[in-house]
């Protein structure tokens, strides 16, 4: 699939994940109308349906390594949308794992830039960049 939908795909995963914090619609609604007004089909519409899945079913998995490598940070008073650009890049990188780390990085500090606050892409960052370094510290040992 190319980069540029890829792209989209998450961006219409995230947003479908922010309303879901916000929302009593089941996710499957809200991610079908996302979908659609991102313009999304087939293979990016299934990318970002497999996102939003997964990050619901592993939530408490992501939130958990977000409590772990951002202490001072209480996941539950995280901004909703550093939150779930997040656990977004964690479900990429700790259980997806089809995308390198360093592209999922890149790709939550760049949804960072687009949907955060001034300091949600340094924040980000931060975090992930702590998350990758502990793996690959757990990889050479």
């Amino acid at each position: 699939m190319p980069k540029g939908l890829r792209h989209r795909a998450r961006i219409a995963a995230l947003q479908a994940l922010f309303e879901l914090e916000f929302a009593a619609n089941q996710p499957g609604s809200i991610l079908e109308r996302t979908v659609q007004e991102k313009g999304l089909i087939d293979e990016s519409a299934e990318f970002a349906a497999e996102l939003v899945n997964g990050v619901i079913n592993k939530r408490q998995f992501l939130d958990d390594i977000i409590a772990s490598f951002a202490p001072a940070f209480p996941v539950v008073q995280l901004a909703p949308m550093d939150r779930n650009i997040l656990r977004l890049a964690l479900y990429e990188i700790m259980v997806q794992q089809s995308a390198p780390p360093k592209v999922a990085v890149n790709e939550a500090v760049e949804l960072a830039k687009e949907f955060g606050a001034e300091t949600s892409p340094k924040f980000i960052n931060g975090v992930l960049g702590s998350v990758i370094a502990d793996i690959q510290k757990q990889r050479n040992k």
